[in-house]
Parts: C-alpha cells; structure tokens; sequence
C-alpha cells in the first residue's frame, strides 16, 4: 500500500507518496491546480490507502476534486499535529512525509469533512456574521460622534432611522457630517444585505425539524438556532456531551499536575462561532429564564459574571448535544437540576 501527505500553500503543494516503510516513492512541489494534482497522482490511485491534507483556509478545492475523483481523503486537524521539536531541519517536505506517516499508522488527527451543499450554507451564515459586525461598527461610530460632538446618547436604532434631514438638524461641523452620512450609507447597505443573506438562511434551515427542537433553549432564537445548526453538522460526529461541548469551547483547558494547574493547552482549539453563539444564549437566557438566572447567580457568587457566563453556556451547549440526539425538546428541568 501507499500513502500520501499533501502540505497546501497559497499557491502551491508539495505532494509526498510513501510505502509502508516511510520511503518516498514520489514527491514534487506543484502550482495549486487540480489537474496537474490528479495527473501526478493517477500511476499511484490503485495502490492508495488515502490522501491528507491539511486543513488550511484554502482546502475546499482540492479535497472536493480528489474526491470526486475516487479518492480517500483525510482532512488532518493540524492544530493536533506536533511533530518532535527537537527536530535539525524541517520544510514542506518533510510536513508531507509526516503526514503520510500518521496515514500510515492510522494515528492521523482529523477533521469532518462536510458535503459541499452544507458547507456553503454554514459559510452563508457566516458571512452574515461578519456582516453585521461590520454594521455594528459603523452604529459605535456614528455613536461616539455623537458623544464627542454633542455631548448626547444616541441608540442603536436611532443611528439606523437616521437620514440626510436628521444629520442636518444634528448641527454637525461640515466635515463630520460628511463622515456621518457615509457611516449611515454603509449602514443601510449592510441593512439590506443581511436581510437577503437571512431570507435564503431560512429557506434552507427552516424545514429542517432540529432547528425548533433548538430553538426551545432559553436564549436560542431564530439566528442562533440557525448558527448552533449548521455548525454542528452531524450530530453523530460527537460521542458525548461533553466532547460537543468542548467543540464549542464552552470547557477550560488545564494541565494538571499533582492536583496543580501547570498551565493551559490550546484554548483557541475548537469552533469559535459555536462558542460565541452559546455564549450569547447565555446571556439571553440569564435574563428571561428563571432557572437559568438562578444557576447563573449561583455560579457569580462563587467565581465572577465570565466565568458564570460560560458556565451557563457550558449548560445550554450540553443541553443542545442531548435535542439533536434524542430529538426531544428542551426541558429545563433535566437542565437545571
């Protein structure tokens, strides 16, 4: 049998073919395209036990081409991949090798690989994301003008409802002024655009009988149980709670030694947008749930309001582990006590 570790780059990729002793049977460095990949790798495709590659930004091409192309392709979990540090020289090549060899051993990290159609909804809804911080810097930038030039507050919805006549009115140096009717320009572009990314959101999601299974959370509305669920996935993916929630990094990062804390591992090692989404269903829920603001409270007089914070949002994500197993709605009892 052979194996094989790519090493993606921006631009190119070094490819790395091993047998079952590590010794390379062909390697070359190539300009990222799809057929010269495919060409390089037809002689070896019968004898393949399966392509990695690294899961960089820019992977979606490749993986999606070899696989429809008959391959077996692993996604390496690069954040779990350290090699002896203690190592004279390493490179692109010696990365495509290392990775050839966890194939080999069947001790290579990986992560899912989700079909096409589901991952370009989940980068939809995350497009909607970045879109509406973009507007809600703009909104903290018409405010601070305010602040600065007036001495007054203005909300949120008020910067929305602004036009050309409000701005006048605000008795505004020409200059600032100026300033402020491109924040509120960009502000009602993005206005508009998230609507559109929101309607197609829940065409796709809405049919889908999970995502009101979520949405019986405490704090888990419409956009969060649209996020919660196309990040997820399979839910099948997770053995347990408390694997899901450490996805959603939701769970601390210790190294214990002698009942010590000697530090931290990779904190950053998860799904940041599940992370914040519990993260703000904690906040929802501390505020409209009886139950959960009785576990919050409990948590602050112990600790402090963050680690209360996550701790509730800890809650929630195991509690939204169970809905997508078992189907069941949520029950704030089985949660709470």
């Amino acid at each position: 049998m052979k194996y094989c570790g790519i090493d993606l780059h921006s631009t190119n990729s070094v490819i790395s073919v091993t047998d079952e002793t590590d010794r390379v049977v062909a390697e070359k460095r190539l300009p990222n395209e799809l057929s010269g990949i495919l060409a390089f790798l037809a002689s070896c495709q019968p004898d393949l036990a399966g392509v990695v590659i690294e899961s960089t930004y820019n992977w979606y091409w490749l993986v999606d081409g070899l696989q429809a192309e008959g391959f077996t392709v692993h996604l390496a979990h690069t954040t779990a991949i350290k090699q002896y540090e203690g190592l004279k020289h390493s490179g692109d090549e010696t990365d495509a090798r290392y990775l050839a060899h966890l194939l080999r051993l069947g001790i290579v990290p990986t992560g899912t690989i989700l079909p096409p159609e589901a991952r370009n909804v989940r980068d939809l809804a995350r497009r909607r994301m970045q879109l509406v911080r973009n507007r809600t810097s703009h909104i903290l930038a018409v405010e601070n003008v305010t602040a600065r030039q007036l001495g007054k507050r203005i909300t949120s919805n008020q910067v929305r409802r602004l036009d050309d006549e409000a701005i006048n009115l605000m008795g505004l140096p020409e200059d600032v002024a100026l300033a402020v009717r491109a924040n509120v320009a960009v502000i009602a572009t993005l206005c508009t655009q998230i609507d559109v990314l929101e309607k197609r959101l829940q065409e796709k999601v809405t049919p889908n009988p999970a995502r009101a299974l979520l949405a019986t959370v405490p704090g888990i509305g419409r956009i969060l149980a649209t996020v919660i669920l196309l990040e997820v996935g399979p839910i099948e993916r997770f053995a347990s709670a408390g694997n899901f929630a450490s996805y959603a990094r939701c769970v601390d990062s210790q190294r214990m030694s002698n009942g010590k804390k000697k530090g931290e591992g990779n904190v950053r090692n998860g799904n940041p947008y599940l992370c914040w989404a519990f993260v703000e269903a904690a906040n929802f829920a501390q505020r409209y749930c009886p139950e959960a603001r009785r576990f919050y409270e409990r948590k602050k007089a112990r600790t402090n309001s963050i680690v209360a914070r996550k701790a509730l949002a800890h809650k929630l994500a195991r509690a939204c582990f169970h809905i997508l197993k078992e189907h069941k709605p949520f029950d704030v009892k089985r949660c709470f006590t």
